[in-house]
């Protein structure tokens, strides 16, 4: 059941964005949703997910954070080239390119 839930929740959060049957089919899925949200399982593993979710990014940040600082600090004190200029940084899957500066 639990790999299914949130397969439900998508189904049911895609029908009711693009539900075109009425306000009245649309207050009654949102009546729902909200029901099954109240719900303690589902309460708690939302929580649970949230706080994954949130130490995730926390960890994945600081590391992204401090590549970011590298290639900044690398471009703005190493002695600039045409070619350098010119050239993009690839940071893992993420690309940074220099920004033009005006002279």
């Amino acid at each position: 059941m639990a790999s299914k839930l949130p397969f439900i929740i998508g189904l049911g959060a895609g029908y009711v964005l693009g539900a075109r049957a009425g306000r009245a089919q649309y207050e009654r899925i949102k009546a729902s949703a909200t029901k099954l949200m109240d719900q303690p399982f589902v309460r708690d593993k939302v929580s649970a997910a949230s706080t994954r979710a949130s130490a995730f990014v926390r960890e994945q940040g600081e590391a992204v954070t401090d590549k970011v600082a590298d290639v900044v600090k690398e471009r703005l004190f190493s002695p600039s080239t045409e070619q350098q200029d010119s050239a993009s940084v690839t940071v893992d899957d993420a690309e940074v390119r220099p920004v033009n500066q005006a002279d």
